[in-house]
């Protein structure tokens, strides 16, 4: 191999690999100025899953519950500051929940995994 096919070699890896590291710090970068209402625990989650609202959210919020199928499971309508939610009808797998303002805008979304 010459010289000249070597440097060539090595400044197309140094770039690529340079690139992809470009890449990899803009796909973890956090999102700043998001405002979270929703802290969720246990999860994954058996029997029961606790949903507590923080500090700026509205009782007229609608909270829904989705299977991986997309199929409403849960729904509560206007929202209090903590919330339980039994298991006992939801099979295993991952959920989405959904906090949505009046007008039907989603406001934070997340998801949970049941395991029994």
């Amino acid at each position: 191999m010459n010289k000249f096919t070597l440097i060539l070699l090595t400044g197309c890896l140094l770039h690529f690999s340079g690139f992809s590291q470009t890449q990899e710090k803009l796909a973890i970068a956090p999102r700043e100025n998001t405002v979270k209402f929703i802290r969720f625990y246990p999860n994954p989650a058996t029997t029961l899953i606790n949903f507590d609202f923080q500090q700026g959210y509205d009782r007229s919020y609608s909270f829904q519950i989705y299977n991986f199928l997309g199929k409403k499971v849960y729904e509560i309508k206007n929202v209090s500051v903590a919330n339980q939610v039994s298991l006992g009808d939801f099979n295993r797998g991952v959920y989405i929940f959904q906090l949505r303002d009046k007008s039907g805008k989603v406001l934070e979304s997340g998801k949970f995994q049941v395991s029994k």
